[in-house]
């Protein structure tokens, strides 16, 4: 989950903090600002169970676009990865084998952290957290970033 998907739920986010002003006296806001000032942002921004290796140009042009399903064919765009972002309508389309873990991710993050997903999203993350099952890589990433927790 991009953290804009989380920030623009803190305050600091959207309004800033009066402890947010930077050296010229100027206030700001946003990731800089949360990153500052808020506890809760700073944990759900390092939370291991949200933080995914992912290919630098994918993430960039991903940015914060909602997830979305498509039926058209997702390699092209970036070689042979299954991914794909429409620019203009500020989409990012996953492969099948992604959907499940984004779905968990999203719902977890969601649960963890009562962040509020929209009617539609929720519905869309339940479906594919539903419909792909866990995978044994999930498994076993689960597992180590539990050991890493203890």
């Amino acid at each position: 989950m991009p953290a804009e998907n989380f920030g623009r739920q803190l305050t600091c986010w959207y309004k800033g903090d009066n402890r947010c002003v930077d050296s010229s006296g100027k206030k700001y806001k946003g990731r800089k600002c949360c990153n500052k000032v808020s506890k809760q942002f700073k944990l759900m921004q390092a939370d291991p169970y949200n933080l995914v290796p992912a290919i630098g140009e994918v993430n960039g042009d991903r940015s914060n676009y909602r997830f979305a399903d498509t039926n058209s064919k997702l390699t092209g765009q970036y070689g042979k990865c299954a991914f794909k972002v429409n620019f203009k309508e500020r989409k990012a389309y996953p492969a099948d084998y992604s959907k499940g873990f984004i779905g968990r991710t999203y719902l977890y993050m969601a649960n963890t952290y009562k962040l509020k997903l929209s009617k539609q999203e929720r519905k869309m993350m339940e479906a594919w957290a539903q419909k792909h099952p866990v995978t044994e890589w999930e498994k076993l990433r689960k597992q180590r970033i539990d050991n890493l927790l203890k």
